[in-house]
């Protein structure tokens, strides 16, 4: 990896599980991880209740939109997290790839999404423990 360790988050849509996990690793590491999200078939917009889910947490990804996986994506990053996406994220040699088997949000309310976001995060939360731990002060 390089200094800056780079993830891609993919998923069918780009709408829900993939927006909320790139908005945690934005706001739980900061400048410390350059962060991308994909879908193999992007919906029109974000998940309205993974928005008010995230809302309730202080993070706004409102403005968000549902993006094309390409293979550029996926080969300027050091780790790919696939979550039901199945066999539509390219693999390249070289990358780490981890498929993080979450409930899709689609089509649930904000009661069902908050369980979700939740688990996201305490996923982002290891991953960064892994790829760019908080610098030690002396």
């Amino acid at each position: 990896m390089a200094d800056k360790p780079s993830v891609l988050f993919v998923c069918v849509h780009n709408a829900g599980r993939s927006q909320m996990a790139a908005a945690w690793l934005n706001h739980l590491a900061g400048d410390r991880v350059e962060v991308r999200s994909a879908g193999s078939d992007p919906g029109d917009r974000v998940n309205p209740a993974a928005v008010a889910a995230m809302a309730e947490v202080g993070i706004d990804i409102s403005a968000r939109t549902p993006k094309i996986l390409t293979m550029d994506a996926v080969q300027a990053s050091d780790v790919c997290v696939t979550m039901g996406c199945g066999d539509t994220c390219p693999v390249f040699p070289g990358k780490r790839y981890l498929d993080w088997q979450l409930e899709d949000p689609a089509g649930q309310g904000v009661d069902a999404v908050r369980p979700i976001r939740d688990e996201i995060k305490l996923l982002v939360e290891g991953l960064i423990n892994e790829i760019a731990p908080t610098p030690r002060t002396r």
